[in-house]
């Protein structure tokens, strides 16, 4: 059967299933939910691999109020000729937690432990 795939096949192989290894083992890693203080607005933030941005790219982030986000996601796929839109989805959710928390807003709950969603994320989260 590898003689009829050939190195490139075995290569695109082997690619996919690092990318869908690394996919499954950053799913599931709780969810965050926010409150802002100034104006009572409240936002959930999940954790770990974005599905969604996988998916379906910037919609994710525009749907989100996430502008920033949906417009690089949107030039750099673009640009790389959709190879970005593998990476972003290892990223974009705490990408997204980051822009929250500069916003001003505050973790209000978790689906897991908050300490070990800090930890996760490399980032203190205002409570």
């Amino acid at each position: 059967m590898l003689n009829n795939i050939g190195l490139p096949g075995l290569v695109l192989l082997f690619v996919v299933g690092a990318i869908v290894w690394a996919a499954v083992t950053q799913t599931g890693k709780g969810k965050l939910y926010f409150k802002n203080p100034h104006n009572g607005r409240l936002r959930d933030a999940p954790i770990g691999f974005s599905w969604t941005t996988l998916f379906f790219g910037p919609f994710p982030a525009l749907f989100r109020g996430h502008w920033v986000g949906a417009i690089v996601i949107f030039i750099v796929t673009l640009i790389s000729y959709g190879l970005a839109g593998i990476v972003f989805p290892f990223f974009y959710n705490r990408w997204y937690v980051g822009y929250l928390v500069n916003d001003g807003y505050k973790v209000t709950g978790a689906d897991g432990s908050i300490a070990e969603i800090s930890n996760y994320l490399g980032r203190e989260l205002p409570q």
